[in-house]
């Protein structure tokens, strides 16, 4: 099962809306062939390892992560892959809680006489796929937060500057992440003052990996010469927005940009929670986020963020009004702080990177009568 969750995680930042799914074949113990989903509409984990392993896979065991489908798809059934290869038993890690499989493959296997052991290293395999089932359950993507802060927690200088607080190796990670990811995310303020790109450009990256590039636009403030825009054809880029000008828009669109139009929440801006189910439901279920303090916050504020990561540099910008990677939580006491953890810590060159998954039930702040209960 460790070399089949392995293999799985090659599909990290392209199996979506499909899970991550590796699988091994086994004869006499060792590992005679494996296979991974590598993405959508493509052969599942199950089928490529049973490929390879030819007819050596009759009689043997077959080790995958995620419970085998038993409906059509974009591909065939799995079971009947795993039933035609006479396999005698197969082991899985967890059930896939997508209705249409949900124990009907396992159902399907020990009706054909297969032997199945369900529940191997379940919680590790449940880890390769938070932003699949967290869609699952809430139909919600998978949220992570991204900054590069300095050691008295500024985001960048007195005077705005930023470029360049983090160093080369946190630079490289974050185009790793963005290649892991199915869509990066910032607000408008964000794409004024930095004037980003937010693709995928250095170090290894994901074959056909490429995330959507997202700006929270109320106003249509985006300029039409951005590198944003001028990249959209090569580049997705989704404008979310609640302004009414339709021939703004048409600009956009003119030039490959998507845009999509929201109801303006109570603040007049674009209302996160749409934009992100509408991520979701277009099969984008994990989101980086890498906006400044606005959207990180409003984000936190509102309960939607999953997970942090964090990258700290050693030096010192003070700044009374030098700004921080996020403002009001609306949180008061050391009571109501968000518990962020476990945490995992990495040295990145000068740097350290911390990063953790936010406690789901301290996600969204208390009330204003739970506060003086």
């Amino acid at each position: 099962m460790a070399e089949a969750i392995r293999w799985a995680r090659r599909g990290v930042g392209t199996t979506h809306p499909n899970p991550r799914v590796g699988a091994v074949v086994l004869r006499g113990g060792s590992v005679i062939a494996r296979g991974w989903h590598e993405r959508a509409g493509e052969a599942h984990a199950e089928t490529r390892a049973l490929r390879e392993a030819g007819p050596a896979a009759v009689g043997a065991t077959l080790v995958v992560t995620l419970e085998p489908c038993a409906h059509v798809g974009r591909t065939p059934p799995c079971v009947d892959a795993i039933r035609e290869a006479k396999i005698r038993r197969v082991v899985v890690g967890m059930l896939d809680p997508n209705p249409l499989v949900d124990g009907k493959g396992v159902e399907a296997l020990r009706r054909a006489g297969i032997e199945v052991a369900l529940g191997l290293r379940e919680e590790e395999c449940r880890a390769l796929n938070p932003p699949y089932l967290k869609w699952r359950a809430t139909g919600l993507p998978w949220v992570t937060l991204k900054s590069m802060v300095s050691l008295d927690g500024r985001v960048a200088s007195q005077n705005g500057e930023s470029r360049g607080l983090g160093g080369p190796e946190e630079q490289r990670l974050v185009h790793r992440l963005r290649s892991e990811s199915d869509a990066v995310l910032i607000g408008s303020g964000t794409a004024l003052r930095d004037d980003p790109l937010l693709t995928a450009r250095l170090g290894r990256r994901r074959k056909g990996a490429k995330p959507w590039r997202v700006v929270l636009d109320s106003a249509l403030r985006t300029p039409l010469d951005s590198k944003l825009v001028r990249t959209a054809a090569a580049a997705p880029l989704v404008l979310a927005t609640c302004s009414p000008d339709a021939w703004r828009a048409r600009e956009y669109e003119a030039r490959g940009v998507v845009v999509w139009r929201f109801e303006p929440d109570a603040r007049g801006r674009v209302p996160a929670g749409e934009v992100l189910r509408r991520l979701a439901a277009e099969g984008r279920y994990a989101v980086l986020v890498e906006g400044g303090p606005s959207v990180h916050t409003t984000l936190l504020r509102e309960g939607l963020a999953d997970e942090v990561a964090v990258g700290i540099a050693p030096v010192l910008l003070g700044g009374a009004s030098a700004p921080t990677w996020t403002a009001d939580l609306g949180r008061e006491g050391l009571e109501e702080a968000i518990p962020v953890g476990p945490l995992a810590v990495r040295r990145l060159g000068r740097d350290v990177w911390l990063s953790g998954p936010i406690e789901p039930a301290r996600r969204t702040a208390p009330r204003e009568e739970e506060r003086h209960v």
